[in-house]
């Protein structure tokens, strides 16, 4: 048996302690804490310098310091010193626990008074914590914090066992004339006693220090990941908006296509006429005049979308492209007219939709009605479609009100959609906000104006409002402005 290896279980009592002992101090860590020099640190040395020169007087005066025969420059110097040695806690925070425990030791062995003070005890406390709490490496915080302990420890042991501590301590007690009524005698009660203190001292530092630490590096990550999400939220919002865009720029391409094809039937027609009647000069002009009303209505229309399509919608280097458009988006949408039909769809399903057309208000001009664009009515119907979704998936509302508003003045002609429901926001239903991007995306294609929210009374409300008299040279802050008044 002596030549076999010693089992591997052997040592696994150990192992446990030592893995628990590296997971909280983090020696394996790479995160390192950001440390700083600033007008905070001059006033913490300020501040320190006031309360231990006012200690240390107060002191003088109550007689504590007797006995000390240094002059009381030095005295002073130690009291400065130490205060100094707290403006770079933070900078250089190993570098101020070795130099905090050096006056510590000087300070002990020549003016133990001074040393005891509460002020100075309180330095020599926050040094080994910030030691601990803004060390770059935590495996070069555990070598010096680590010695720098063993050395104060093994200090108040040479005192207790080779010094002259335990002579002291016999001292006093003669002076008190102090009976042996407890556990030990009053020498060994004494010793432990001071162990103790100097244990909680020094562990009380360590483990505050590793836990201000901890908080950094937690919230360091949680800024990190509040960041990617933010991107990641920035990128998906840029991909939605993206995929709106083309998702318009295919309606408006079916509507260009249409008005083109309506010019070359006109074109055809009026050369025919030209061509077989040329005494028929009055349908030719009319057949012309309507090529020129269609030519005006596409270009003005394709003029004010594409040109908000390029706004921010060209793909980033380095993004990722949008994704292909489905069957969904190649399929054109219904305009103003598929409203109807969309309320009854939606109101099958579950939820109670009503709708209303409300068009030419009391004081309107009838010859003055201006038709609904086919891009604007599409995009309606997009919006409609979009903000039943939202009330289906998000809401706890019952019934959801449509209305359609047709304004016919001439120049300040425009068309508002309002869906307004009943509900509340369904709880582990929150959304990523994107559908209402695209409803603000389409409405600022059209120079219009979107309005979001959640009702004074209760419900929620989407209300935009499109202008229908658009020139084809319109100035889009002057129709934001104009249409303010939503």
């Amino acid at each position: 048996m002596s030549g076999q290896p010693i089992p591997a279980e052997r040592p696994a009592a150990v192992v446990p302690a030592r893995g628990a002992v590296r997971r909280f101090f983090a020696l394996d860590e790479d995160w390192e804490r950001a440390g700083r020099l600033d007008r905070a640190d001059a006033v913490v040395g300020l501040v320190t310098l006031a309360f231990s020169g006012l200690t240390l007087e107060l002191g003088r005066s109550a007689g504590f310091l007797q006995d000390l025969t240094t002059p009381q420059w030095v005295q002073w110097l130690v009291v400065v010193t130490g205060s100094v040695i707290l403006v770079g806690r933070r900078r250089w925070p190993l570098t101020v626990t070795v130099l905090a425990a050096a006056h510590m030791f000087v300070v002990g062995i020549t003016m133990p008074q001074v040393m005891a003070m509460v002020t100075l005890q309180i330095v020599y406390f926050t040094a080994i914590l910030s030691g601990v709490a803004w060390a770059r490496s935590r495996r070069e915080m555990a070598l010096v914090v680590g010695g720098v302990i063993t050395f104060m420890f093994g200090w108040l042991a040479w005192q207790f066992a080779l010094g002259s501590g335990v002579d002291h301590i016999r001292a006093d007690l003669a002076t008190d004339a102090v009976r042996e009524v407890g556990l030990v005698s009053p020498v060994a009660a004494t010793v432990l006693l001071t162990g103790l203190v100097n244990v909680l001292y020094f562990g009380g530092a360590v483990i505050a220090g590793q836990l201000s630490w901890r908080t950094a590096r937690q919230q360091a990550r949680l800024a990190e990941q509040a960041d990617l999400l933010a991107d990641q939220s920035a990128e998906l919002r840029r991909r939605a908006v993206v995929g709106e865009r083309l998702r318009i720029a295919r309606e408006l391409h079916d509507v260009v296509a249409h008005h083109v094809s309506v010019i070359g039937v006109q074109a055809g027609a009026a050369r025919r006429v030209l061509d077989r009647t040329p005494d028929r000069v009055d349908d030719a002009r009319t057949a012309l005049g309507a090529i020129e009303q269609s030519s005006r209505e596409a270009v003005g229309q394709m003029r004010g979308l594409v040109g908000t399509l390029r706004t921010d919608g060209e793909h980033q280097p380095g993004a990722a492209p949008p994704a292909p458009p489905t069957d969904a988006d190649r399929t054109a949408a219904p305009g103003v007219e598929g409203l109807p039909a969309l309320a009854e769809t939606v109101s099958a399903a579950g939820l109670q939709v009503s709708y209303s057309r409300v068009e030419s208000p009391s004081g309107a001009d009838p010859a003055a009605s201006v038709p609904v664009p086919e891009t604007i009515s599409r995009s309606l119907y997009r919006i409609a479609q979009e903000a039943l979704a939202n009330v289906r998936r998000h809401s706890t509302a019952s019934q959801v009100t449509v209305v359609l508003r047709i304004d016919h003045r001439g120049a300040d002609s425009f068309a508002e959609l309002e869906v307004t429901d009943n509900g509340r926001p369904r709880h582990g239903t929150s959304g990523s906000g994107l559908g209402q991007v695209g409803i603000r995306e389409r409405a600022a294609l059209h120079q219009g104006v979107a309005d979001l929210g959640p009702r004074v009374g209760g419900g929620y409300r989407v209300r935009v409002r499109l202008p229908l008299a658009r020139p084809d040279h319109a100035d889009p802050v002057v129709h934001r402005n104009r249409m303010a008044g939503l």
